[in-house]
């Protein structure tokens, strides 16, 4: 008797609690269990979207296979993806397809604009890194074929950081030769000459760098 007289007088301050706090102790329970339906219920629907998204850059695929693609078809299924399933990687994976099919084609301002969607898609912490440098390289060059140097050198400043790929810096030197900033882009060919393990590389990157010399005589 004495034993369960002991064991309620334990458990006494807890229900006091419990029976003070009970609003707040229900509305807790409440919230944690419309998190954990919110998140079951995005799962779900995240699963499905890739698989629908994966269905349409399977027909993709196909069309893309075929000797003379139909366009419009493509920037359909392509249009599909980037309403419905833009977050999947299908979608930039089309995106940067179509984009390179575009810039092969000569079609630099539907590249231009292509590839300014998936910059814009692969922004940021959760963004794919890869497809971002991809799009972003790309994207300069176009600017550099229109003369837009500035803009170029702004889509790449993002990845211009000393501990970044030869070719960025190579890139960068390019455009500052073209803007007529000499010794700026005698600093980048040499970043790059020192990045690059490839002799044909680094040979590149020596004439480029007597071609300032040569012009700043």
């Amino acid at each position: 008797m004495n034993d369960v007289y002991d064991n309620n007088m334990r458990l006494l301050p807890l229900l006091k609690f419990l029976d003070k706090h009970k609003r707040t102790i229900v509305a807790v329970i409440i919230v944690i269990l419309s998190v954990s339906a919110y998140l079951i219920i995005s799962s779900q629907i995240d699963k499905k979207n890739h698989e629908n998204a994966a269905l349409i850059y399977n027909d993709w695929l196909i069309e893309l296979s075929i000797e003379e693609p139909d366009l419009e078809k493509l920037d359909s299924m392509l249009e599909e993806l980037l309403q419905n399933y833009k977050s999947t990687g299908y979608t930039q994976i089309a995106l940067l397809s179509k984009a390179n099919m575009d810039a092969k084609n000569n079609n630099l301002d539907e590249a231009l604009e292509n590839f300014t969607t998936l910059i814009n898609l692969t922004d940021g912490i959760t963004g794919n890194k890869i497809f971002n440098k991809m799009a972003r390289v790309s994207a300069a060059r176009i600017e550099v074929s229109n003369g837009k140097f500035d803009e170029a050198l702004e889509l790449i400043q993002k990845y211009s950081a000393s501990e970044t790929n030869a070719y960025i810096h190579e890139l960068t030197g390019d455009i500052l030769a073209k803007k007529g900033n000499i010794k700026l882009a005698q600093s980048q060919y040499e970043l790059a000459s020192a990045k690059y393990s490839d002799q044909a590389s680094k040979s590149i990157i020596a004439m480029k760098i007597a071609g300032l010399e040569n012009s700043s005589e």
